[in-house]
């Protein structure tokens, strides 16, 4: 077999990586960070990352997007973040000090030019926002460690313990990838005026709008600027319930802290009751009410199509949320069918129930929505796929038009990368249900020939496959290998209804296992290109778990090889996890409550069936799934003399596999041993 050096795993890792663009306010203009390269253009030299020097490069760059031309603002900006305007030329950005951060002032039109320091803070500052709240004021907004007492944390300023030990008396103990301690995430505030063409933090300067409070935000561990926002009476934020264990509930409130000048001592903060909502709240679809400049914290809430069931009458989850300009409209993404769309609807609770929302793309994946800007109603977006990593593009609802205005790759073509190598497939679940799945085939298909079969298991479970761009698990890379890459999305998959989604609890090696069986055999029959006598599978978290299930059953036979990243060995061992309300959920009910359940899914049970060829790969700081439990996997395979290896990374967390940093020269590498392990077993001998 052929493996073609086109799009490789260095040039996977190396390629342009842009966050999403923000316009200002005139819709003329847009900043982002990226790449040094250009947006049209993907020279060979140019990278976000070179592996000869082993150095992460990157710029902050300003967007015409009228033209869809880039220029570079300044080319070293590792030292700059959040890129915020302020007025229709001049923008807010963080900068890393040798102890805390600053924040600092640009000017769009003099491209080059040094930002001027506005104030340095004794801590680290992100998730920068800004709104305009007088003629030369606009109020801001961030995010920061707060130690007990409600002061900005610098961890320059530790004195070192006397012991190392840490005394724990409730949950969290460690979270995600660090072990938790008493300093919090808090949202603070501020007001800048601008006097004689400079702008001057006003008195007292950034305020503890949490200070006092049980109250934490953004949350742990993914918590960011979507967490929280500003507006022209004050802050609205979402935090974890004070009075819940957030290890074994999810609930989050919604909260309201008015203010005026944003330089007064912050008001106690309001809870915004939402009714019989529970659960996690973010990037809330739920909005208060507003009368004369105040919420009505305490008013009911309207939510959006209600169903006497409780279900919900549109069966999607939205995640991003902007207003249209006049208020009379919400645009909202959310996954359908292994794609991550935009809609319409109206803001009116009633009159949306009247219909369900209007789908305005329909290929790849929203990353982010925000208003462009101008006059008009028009959107700018960043979406993604599987054949590239970043797109800008300019969405004009009322005619549900999609203009591209820029895109990293060329729409794939600088990495010989095609829409023709992507497709889909349905076949027959476990049941009165169909199953989908992305197939993704090599850029020098022939349809002629076989090509050995990799199938990707996802994780979560409750999550998807989708037509986007990932550095974790790429297909085009096994594509480009010489795989046809098989990605389905069996039962407890997100974008195909709820029932779909919570089928999966109590279930875990039931139904999916089937639909993964009944996906096998329909590319054994329907698929002629593909030699299943030559396949690989691998899976990631719980696609690791079903790797390790799938090992012990029949299926697992008829693989040549299998590959188990960060996965479960045994789910008797779950509650060694940190977030505890994933294995509530999933298995009914607590260890000491519903043993068997634990006991019925677990994959240990079965090893002795283990006996086809596998590659495990863990991180040592994986605190959700323990390196133990591939510790656990690969001794039983090393004890059974079955041909194994183990890769482990000691400084990588749960999502250790295509990080960006100075490992990605290792990743790239295991990458290759990865192709080279899988293909003694699914090449012809």
């Amino acid at each position: 077999m052929t493996i073609m050096a086109k799009f490789t795993p260095e040039a996977m890792l190396s390629a342009p990586r842009r966050s999403s663009a923000t316009p200002n306010a005139t819709g003329t203009l847009a900043l982002y960070t990226g790449s040094l390269g250009t947006d049209h253009v993907l020279p060979p030299p140019v990278s976000t990352y070179s592996f000869e020097s082993q150095v992460k490069s990157s710029a902050l760059k300003v967007l015409d997007i009228k033209s869809g031309q880039s220029t570079t603002f300044f080319e070293d900006a590792a030292a700059f973040s959040e890129p915020t305007w302020i007025s229709d030329s001049e923008f807010v950005l963080v900068k890393k000090l040798d102890k805390g951060t600053s924040l600092v002032v640009a000017d769009a039109t003099k491209s080059g030019s040094e930002p001027r320091e506005i104030k340095a803070f004794d801590g680290s500052i992100s998730n920068l926002k800004a709104h305009k709240i007088g003629q030369d004021t606009v109020a801001i907004a961030c995010s920061a460690l707060a130690t007990p007492s409600g002061e900005m944390y610098n961890p320059a300023n530790d004195k070192k313990p006397l012991s190392s030990a840490r005394v724990y008396t409730k949950l969290f103990v460690r979270h995600w990838d660090t072990y938790v301690t008493e300093n919090k995430s808090s949202i603070w505030y501020g007001a800048l005026k601008k006097d004689n063409d400079s702008w001057k933090l006003q008195e007292p300067g950034l305020v503890n709008a949490l200070a006092g409070t049980r109250l934490e935000s953004p949350f742990p561990p993914f918590g960011g600027a979507s967490d929280y926002d500003i507006g022209s009476y004050g802050l609205v934020f979402v935090s974890s319930d004070p009075d819940i264990n957030p290890a074994i509930h999810t609930k989050t409130n919604v909260y309201y802290v008015p203010l005026k000048t944003f330089t007064e001592k912050a008001p106690a903060a309001q809870e915004i009751k939402t009714g019989q909502l529970q659960g996690l709240q973010h990037d809330a679809c739920l909005f208060a009410r507003w009368e004369t400049a105040r919420v009505q914290a305490h008013a009911p809430p309207t939510e959006f199509y209600k169903s006497d069931d409780g279900e919900g009458s549109w069966d999607q989850r939205p995640d991003a949320i902007v207003w249209s300009k006049d208020d009379s409209e919400l645009f909202v993404s959310a996954e359908y069918h292994g794609r991550t769309l935009l809609y319409r609807l109206p803001s009116s609770p009633l009159k949306a129930a009247q219909k369900l929302p209007e789908q305005i793309t329909k290929e790849g994946s929203v990353r982010d929505v925000v208003n462009l800007g101008d006059d008009s109603d028009r959107l700018l977006i960043h979406s993604n796929s599987l054949i590239d990593g970043s797109e800008y593009s300019i969405v004009d609802p009322q005619a549900s038009a999609v203009s591209l205005v820029s895109s990293t790759s060329k729409q794939g073509k600088s990495f010989g990368l095609s829409k023709s190598q992507v497709s889909d497939i349905w076949f027959q679940g476990d049941g009165d249900y169909k199953v989908h799945a992305l197939v993704m085939k090599p850029s020098n298909f022939d349809s002629s020939k076989k090509y050995p079969l990799a199938m990707l298991i996802h994780g979560g479970p409750q999550g998807a496959w989708g037509d986007s761009w990932s550095t974790r698990w790429n297909p085009a890379i096994f594509a480009e290998a010489g795989y046809v890459a098989v990605m389905p999305n069996p039962t407890g998959s997100t974008g195909y209804g709820q029932k779909l989604t919570d089928a999966i609890a109590c279930d875990w090696g039931g139904r999916p296992y089937k639909d993964l069986e009944n996906c096998f055999e329909y590319i054994a029959k329907n698929m002629d290109y593909v030699d299943t006598d030559r396949a690989v599978g691998l899976g990631a978290s719980y696609g690791g778990y079903m790797v390790n299930w799938i090992q012990g059953h029949p299926l697992g036979r008829k693989f040549k090889a299998l590959v188990c990243h960060d996965g479960i060995f045994s789910t008797m061992n779950d509650w060694s996890t940190e977030e505890l309300f994933f294995v509530i959920h999933d298995m009914g009910g607590t260890i000491w409550d519903n043993r068997a359940m634990y006991e019925k899914w677990d994959p240990a049970r079965f090893t002795g069936e283990w006996a086809t060829p596998q590659l495990i790969i863990h991180g040592e700081l994986d605190y959700r799934l323990p390196i133990t439990e591939g510790l656990a996997a690969f001794n039983v395979l090393q004890a059974r003399g079955v041909p194994s290896r183990l890769l482990m990374f000691p400084d990588e967390n749960h999502e250790n596999f295509g990080g960006y940093n100075a490992l990605s020269w290792s990743i790239s590498r295991q990458w290759h041993g990865f192709f080279h392990y899988v293909m003694m077993y699914c090449t012809k001998q």
